[in-house]
């Protein structure tokens, strides 16, 4: 079953920390999708991911490069994982269990990066937990504290005790 986090962002921007988490998840040797809500958010991302530090670089791809399958981290707005991926990060509300539903679902994990300033996003959130939850999925939800750290609040299905 794969494992689903909350990522409740606070003290710093989801792409601040986006870019964190691929290398992360490039240097486990898996692959990536990132899946947004809108073609705009999708555009804004595919540019600040070529950006985002100079001294870095994040191999990705959308729809409309060559050879999908071969990109090690793949944007769509869609249902699709035509990489393979092991994890996959939604953003901008996108919802995660039509993937998880489908054969798209990521072979490992499901990551929801949702911004706790935005209404829009908080409410969503927690309507995606509790349909993931009563689903009986397994999910981690982390916060951010004043540093920036993620510390682990919840966790379900509840350690019996």
């Amino acid at each position: 079953m794969v494992e689903i986090s909350f990522y409740h962002h606070q003290t710093r921007r989801i792409d601040d920390t986006l870019p964190t988490l691929l290398e992360r998840s490039l240097a486990r040797g898996w692959r990536v999708v990132v899946q947004a809500a809108s073609e705009a958010r999708l555009t804004a991302l595919d540019q600040h991911l070529w950006a985002y530090r100079q001294e870095s670089f994040l191999p990705h791809g959308t729809k409309r490069d060559a050879s999908p399958e071969t990109q090690p981290i793949f944007l769509t707005c869609g249902v699709e994982n035509p990489n393979g991926a092991d994890v996959r990060f939604f953003v901008e509300g996108a919802q995660i269990a039509p993937v998880l539903a489908s054969a798209a679902a990521p072979r490992a994990r499901a990551v929801l990066l949702f911004n706790g300033e935005d209404p829009g996003e908080l409410s969503d959130a927690r309507a995606q937990w509790k349909e993931l939850r009563d689903a009986g999925q397994t999910l981690v939800y982390q916060q951010q504290d004043e540093s920036g750290r993620w510390v682990e609040k919840a966790r379900e299905p509840k350690a019996k005790s």
